[in-house]
């Protein structure tokens, strides 16, 4: 049976966002026939895949991991195009390179051959033959789970009940992530590797699901990839969402940029059109990809719910414009600390710092050196960090600054040294950041990916009380990454059109 959809199927459909969902869902809408204009409030798309050009650096402020290229294309195969039509989708290898407090150091490769012999020669042969199993069963979880719990909308907990659901179990998706890792692999630096993921889907690995694995399928078997710039158009991650839009507007999509949302007209049950700074917009649909407490005023009303939702921890980042290279630097580094679940529980339950940090160093000019001035290079330091429900007496626009250099001193005293003397441009992001940019909590990760928050768990994208209204992003199905944020795109079409999404 379909899900339910909207009643009747819209003509003109009015998208709030030009972030990842809000654009995909436009794709899929154009492609099915309807009139579609998308309303954002920044001169330029992309939402929390964000840009900022400073001092001839082009800085991507979102997310700086792109994954399942096959994902990311369905929008633009919704209008005839490729992927390969607008980006040049580079696959790094390796994905990262991980590097220990103990001074060793693990490349992850996403080909098998590569990563077993990886593994054989810096840990044991006996973790090589568990990768294999590893593999193995991370590709089952991902083809259990993707049809039936990720691309796929909700109506009911019943919705799950499938013969999915019991390979699922069968497979173990319902344990906890941490310890399943650890019937491959021995080593505890290859289970940091393989689970260090749910951290994004905001829970402890020791406490996600096993099902949420999954992640990790996606970034250490399915690949890395990042968008190189070309003769059409720059590159860095900033590229998707542009390339998003430019194929909208060629397909007839009207973009209002720089537009602000201030309110819904409502006729009854139904939005009629959608108010912004320079007037209203006439509505047949609407879709509405802010973070949820947004989406919660504008539509007037805040779900009731057993439980009060809980929101992933957040990101303190820096990035960084140095006048020198750092040609030792890969494009992803994750610096593992000594401490591993303690930090989990400082961040997540005690609201404090991580007092020993592992970091994710981003150094994307290792593969597009044009994202920075000749003879510069560009590096990005992302520090997990609790939100501000979980630690409100964290000044974050005080101590911002000091945490900045107390980072930079851990990497230098692990080996990275960012030189601040080689620093000619700047800009950190903190949870406050996040907040005064419409985030829940000060985090860009949304609601956790906890049991009560999964699946049909999750808020829902048809919200109650209004009968033309769909949501998309990342707060709503099937959830964080941006593979999924693109699927709640297609989702969300496909509550107003059905299947011609």
């Amino acid at each position: 049976m379909s899900p339910r959809r909207t009643v009747p199927p819209s003509r003109h459909v009015v998208v709030v966002g030009a972030g990842l969902a809000g654009l995909a869902a436009a794709l899929h809408l154009r492609g099915a026939g309807c009139e579609v204009t998308v309303v954002e409030r920044e001169p330029f798309p992309g939402g929390r895949a964000g840009r900022l050009d400073l001092a001839g650096f082009r800085l991507d402020t979102g997310p700086t991991v792109l994954t399942m290229p096959d994902l990311l294309e369905a929008p633009l195969a919704a209008v005839g195009e490729k992927i390969g039509d607008r980006l040049d989708l580079v696959p790094l290898d390796p994905a990262y390179h991980a590097r220990f407090a103990d001074g060793s150091a693990i490349d992850v490769h996403t080909g098998t051959e590569a990563m077993e012999q990886e593994i054989r020669e810096q840990v044991s042969a006996r973790d090589a033959v568990g990768y294999r199993r590893l593999r193995t069963w991370l590709g089952e979880l991902y083809r259990v789970q993707m049809a039936t719990f990720i691309d796929a909308n909700f109506d009911s907990p019943l919705d799950v009940l499938s013969p999915d659901l019991a390979r699922l179990a069968a497979l173990g998706g319902f344990g906890r992530l941490g310890p399943r890792i650890g019937r491959f692999l021995d080593d505890e630096r290859l289970r940091r590797i393989f689970s260090f993921q749910a951290l994004y889907a905001g829970v402890p690995p020791e406490r996600a699901l096993a099902a949420y694995a999954v992640i990790a399928y996606m970034d250490t078997i399915a690949g890395v990839f990042f968008p190189r710039g070309h003769d059409r158009a720059p590159g860095g991650v900033r590229a998707l969402p542009q390339a998003y839009a430019d194929a909208a507007v060629e397909a007839g999509v009207e973009l209002r940029l720089g537009t602000e949302v201030t309110g819904l007209e409502r006729r009854g049950n139904r939005v009629t059109a959608v108010v912004t700074d320079g007037g209203s917009v006439p509505a047949d649909a609407v879709v509405l990809t802010p973070d949820l407490p947004v989406v919660h005023r504008l539509l007037g009303r805040t779900p009731r719910r057993p439980v009060p939702l809980r929101w992933s921890p957040s990101a303190f980042v820096v990035h960084l414009g140095l006048d020198r290279p750092q040609p030792t630097l890969g494009h992803h580094t994750i610096s593992f600390g000594g401490a591993w679940a303690s930090t989990f529980d400082e961040i997540i339950h005690r609201g404090r710092l991580m007092s020993d940090p592992s970091l994710l160093v981003t150094r994307p000019t290792a593969t597009d050196p044009a994202l920075a001035p000749p003879g510069g290079d560009y590096v990005s330091v992302l520090a997990p960090c609790p939100h501000l429900d979980a630690a409100p007496d964290l000044d974050w626009d005080r101590i911002g600054p000091r945490y900045r250099d107390e980072i930079l001193g851990v990497l230098a005293g692990r080996g990275i040294d960012l030189d601040p003397a080689s620093v000619v441009a700047e800009h950190r992001i903190s949870p406050a950041d996040w907040a005064r940019a419409g985030m829940a909590a000060g985090t860009p990760f949304a609601t956790a990916h906890t049991f009560a928050q999964t699946g049909p768990f999750r808020p829902g994208n048809l919200p109650r009380g209004v009968d033309n209204v769909v949501l998309a992003g990342c707060g709503t199905t099937p959830g964080v990454g941006v593979p999924t944020v693109v699927v709640s795109g297609k989702l969300a079409a496909q509550r107003i059109v059905g299947d011609a999404a």
